[in-house]
């Protein structure tokens, strides 16, 4: 929950519409299926562009879903009959795989969220642009990271007004594109 973040509200952002047709809201537990599903077309979409290194070994899962739907942090982009189009994490930072990056900066050192795991279900209807646009207008400071051979995803985080920074390292040591949005 955002409580350690006093100038946001919580939970970490605003249920709603976010796009004609397309609104946010916080996950359910009768979400976690989609969840999973949606996770595993990303990972297949994935591998049809030849991105073989990221979200492998099943990761992420119904579990790793699970776990954050517990936590407040699991939030399903749905349309207007309610189907689960997109599904994401959203949570308070500090980040801890951020606290070293290589290269250019952070924009600043403010409190901010951080977003993890999109996944989209459908492609070319502007649903990923519109759950970062939401994710951007959620918080004046949000981070988010991604492999650099996901071209797609870092073409929705520019697109959305995050700013490329350096490299940060994940748990497991690997490199990934940290990206920063900061509201003027």
């Amino acid at each position: 929950m955002c409580g350690a973040l006093p100038q946001l509200t919580l939970p970490c952002g605003q249920p709603g519409p976010i796009a004609p047709g397309l609104s946010m809201r916080l996950a359910t537990e009768a979400d976690l299926d989609a969840a999973a599903e949606l996770y595993a077309r990303a990972r297949s979409f994935m591998r049809s562009y030849g991105n073989t290194a990221q979200w492998v070994g099943g990761y992420p899962s119904r579990a790793d879903a699970a776990a954050d739907l517990a936590t407040g942090a699991l939030w399903v982009c749905h349309d207007e009959a309610g189907a689960i189009l997109a599904v994401l994490i959203l949570l308070p930072g500090p980040e801890p795989t951020y606290a070293q990056i290589e290269g250019l900066p952070w924009l600043n050192d403010d409190p901010y969220l951080v977003m993890h795991r999109i996944a989209v279900g459908v492609s070319g209807r502007g649903v990923g642009g519109a759950c970062m646009r939401w994710v951007a207008a959620q918080a004046p400071n949000v981070r988010a990271d991604t492999h650099e051979v996901n071209l797609p995803m870092q073409r929705v985080l520019e697109r959305a007004g995050f700013q490329r920074r350096g490299i940060i390292h994940i748990a497991d040591g690997t490199p990934r594109i940290a990206y920063h949005y900061a509201r003027d």
